[in-house]
Parts: structure tokens; sequence; C-alpha cells
């Protein structure tokens, strides 16, 4: 079989989390369960009404072209995009053809072509006996479309992608992107190529999923490179994803943009952004927030931890503002801040994984900073930092209070611990007399013995260090 290079470019569609749709006052509602509740005249395309547009959500996308790295648009306008289908309520769309919001950018070592804004459709069901509805509480919703550049080479490289744009979107506070809600879509665009074919674009739809994203892209890729091998001629062409036979079927014949007959929508005014002062560059960007490669890279300088605890924290809000309130309270010490992050990332998510009820939430920030200087200061050992912190996330409480009534303070006092250690030395002289003639790991089963003795109390390098001391003797 021949070499052949995969090209894919993406393009991905997020709506955008403003308080209203894109050009009328109708609520956006993503949770509405009721269908054609966030409805009105505007959105519904009636005779005689106009839209008017959604200032919130251009800012949305221009401060997504910021982070990108993006070039601002100072002169934009919006274009009707013309075609029929029953989920279009106007029979065209509005969107931004020749002039979108911003130019250029990169995200994830991708380039990014064009983010321009748009009006969402309906949506569509249809069931088995053949009728068909149509919900028209998504149609008019502010609708954010990123196009990539076709430089993405693997099914991998463009679900990470996909994934650092939700990221993104989420960082910003713009859109929560929530795949299983279709707040975001993503449409691949892939051809392969060798040296007797340039390779024929094909658009697959409507992946709504990371998962599928991959699987779609692997299995368009495998069907382009058979029909290639068999002599056929890959046909440019609009493909879906069938999760059900883990394939991809052809929907139509893929259109071009002279299809859509663009023109500049007349009843909207086009934007001069240069002129709008909450629209200026230097303004957005002091409102951006540490955005999320940048919490990357600070959270491996500034605390070394683990580079999978770091994706953690950059990816789940609430593990991430747990961590950080800990920190904020430990100070500059890297052992305690990495200790925190270990509890964390291994004992705290799993007793998440396994309970039925309550989240990271239940671990209250302070008592859990308490807890980890407990640790940091010897007054409680790592096996008695654990109970504390379960009793804490299935019960609250304060840890030093859990501490004293379950018996988990560590035992310091050199005084105590003696008659705990020569009891064991006296009730274990078979094992003495094996550490005496050299063999070392016999001291394990002591320290073992004593710890058990003091129900795990003791604080192991002070026991260690006094059973050394009296088996010299």
């Amino acid at each position: 079989m021949k070499n052949y290079k995969t090209t894919i470019g993406l393009e991905i569609h997020a709506e955008l989390k403003t308080r209203t749709k894109m050009f009328c006052n109708s609520k956006n509602d993503p949770d509405e369960i009721r269908s054609n509740m966030n409805v009105c005249p505007v959105c519904m395309a009636h005779p005689g009404t106009l839209p008017v547009m959604n200032k919130e959500a251009v800012k949305s996308v221009l401060k997504v072209g910021l982070a990108i790295g993006g070039k601002l648009a100072d002169f934009t306008e919006f274009d009707r995009k013309n075609y029929f289908y029953p989920d279009i309520p106007k029979g065209y769309q509005i969107s931004q053809y020749k002039y979108p919001l911003v130019s250029g950018g990169n995200l994830k070592g991708v380039e990014i072509t064009r983010v321009h804004l748009e009006e969402d459709t309906a949506k569509s069901t249809h069931d088995e006996k053949g009728h068909s509805l149509v919900d028209f509480n998504r149609a008019g919703i502010p609708l954010m479309e990123l196009v990539t550049e076709p430089v993405v080479g693997s099914a991998q490289q463009a679900s990470a992608f996909a994934r650092e744009l939700q990221l993104l979107l989420r960082y910003l506070g713009v859109g929560e992107a929530n795949m299983e809600k279709g707040e975001m879509r993503i449409e691949a665009n892939i051809s392969v190529s060798d040296n007797e074919h340039f390779g024929t674009k094909v658009e697959v739809k409507n992946l709504n999923s990371f998962k599928v994203v991959e699987k779609a892209i692997d299995y368009e890729v495998k069907r382009q490179i058979e029909v290639l091998e068999e002599g056929g001629e890959i046909i440019q062409e609009t493909r879906g994803w069938d999760e059900n036979k883990q394939k991809t079927f052809s929907q139509r014949v893929k259109e071009g943009s002279a299809d859509y007959r663009y023109f500049p929508d007349p009843d909207l005014p086009k934007l001069k952004l240069s002129e709008i002062a909450e629209f200026n560059k230097d303004v957005l960007e002091n409102a951006l927030p540490e955005l999320p490669w940048e919490k990357r890279e600070r959270f491996l300088r500034d605390f070394g931890i683990k580079e999978e605890d770091v994706e953690m924290y950059v990816i789940d809000e609430t593990y991430r503002n747990l961590f950080e309130a800990v920190v904020i309270e430990i100070g500059d010490n890297k052992d305690l801040i990495k200790l925190a992050s270990n509890y964390i990332t291994s004992d705290l998510v799993g007793m998440v994984k396994n309970s039925e009820v309550g989240g990271v939430e239940n671990v209250d920030k302070d008592n859990f900073s308490e807890l980890i200087k407990m640790v940091g200061e010897n007054k409680v050992s790592s096996r008695g930092a654990k109970d504390i912190l379960k009793i804490l996330f299935e019960k609250g409480g304060n840890s030093k209070k859990i501490a004293e009534e379950n018996n988990l303070l560590q035992k310091n006092d050199i005084s105590d611990l003696k008659n705990v250690v020569e009891k064991v030395i006296i009730e274990n002289q078979e094992t003495v007399k094996e550490y005496k003639k050299g063999k070392e790991t016999a001291i394990k089963y002591l320290m073992g013995q004593a710890m058990k003795a003091t129900k795990g109390s003791a604080n192991p390098k002070v026991l260690q260090d006094l059973l050394k001391s009296l088996l010299k003797e």
C-alpha cells in the first residue's frame, strides 16, 4: 500500500453564554426542556420584525480572538447565508462571510483561519414513523464558529485541539461548550493524499463528543484510503457519523460558498470596532483571565507538582479551586504543597468517585489546609491524615478535633513511647535475635508491632530511632 498523508481542517461551532439570543431579547437557556418556550416574533422571523445585535456576543468572540493571538477586525458586518431547511425560520441564517471578527491565531500548535459570529439554527427531531418536529428554543442563539487551517494531521490531534478550545471558552466565561447538550459541535474536513492524488475534502458533520471525533476521523481516513486503493475516486460530500454502525454515511453533495448566495444583511449596521470603547483591544486584554496554558506553566514552575496533577487542576475547576485555596493558606512551602496535591489527586479523587453524595465541595479548604499543616508538623501520621480526610469528606468537622477524638494525634514523646518499644522487644525475642545477627528487615516487623500497639499514633521516625537505640543495649 502507498504512503498516504492525512490532512484535516476543523470547523467548530460553540454556543455563547449570553443572557439573550443574538438578535432579539428571547432568553438564551440551554437547560430549557420545554419545546418552543424561548421564542419571539424576531427569532421566529415574523414579517416586519428587525434584528438588534447582541453586544456581549461580539465581545465574547473578540476575547477568544485575543486569547489565541488572532487579529481583531476593525471593520466587520453580518451577511445573509441563504438556504432552506425546516430549522431555519427565515430561510437564511445571519452569519459573517467576508469580514469575520477575528482572523488568524494559533491554539495548541494549530493555525486558525478565522473566528466569526452567527446565529444558531433550531433543533429538528425525527421519530421512527417518519414524523419531524422542530424546537425553536435554540434558533437565534449566538454561535461562534472557529475554522482552522488544514494542518491537523491525526484524529488524536483534532480531539486534543477541541478539548483545549472547550477549556479556553470556559476560562474566558463565554461558553460552557458542553458537547452532550449540543453547545459545541465539531465538523472535520478530511482528505488523504499520495504522490498521485492531491486529496478531495470530505466533511464529516456534527461530531458530538471527543471520542466520536477520533472514531469518525479514523474511520473516514481508512475509508478514503480503501477507495483509492481500489482505484476509485473520492467525491466532495458531506457525511454524518452513525454511532450504532460505527461508520460515516453520505448525507449530501458538499455545497460551495457560492451556493449560499451571501450578501450583507441590510437590517444590521456595519461595525467600526475601533469606534466602540468597550471593544478596544487594550480594554479587552486587561480583562482576560489567566488562560489554560498560562496556568499549566505557572503550576509546573511555582509548585513543582506532577504534570498529570497539573492537567487535572487545569481541567477541573472544583479541584483547582481547592488546591489554589490551600496553596494560599500553606504559603511557599513546596513540600507541603506537593503533599496537599498528593492527598487531593489520590485520596480525595478516590473518595469522590466512590461517593454517591457530594463531591470536592464536601471538604472545607481551611480544615484541609490545617490537616496538611498537621502532617508537616508531625502531629499526625500519613495514615492518620487519610483517616481524618475521610471523616472531613463524609461528615465535615474540624481537623484538630477529629484527630483528638479519634486518637489520631501522633505521639512524639520519647518517654511515652519507650514503654511501648520495650514491651515489643520483650514479646518478640526471636525477631530481636535475627536483627542482631544482621537481618535488617527484622526491624520492619518490630516497627509494625510497635505501630500496632500505639494504634498508628506514634511518630514513625521517633519510634524507629528509639527501637534501634534500645536494640543496641
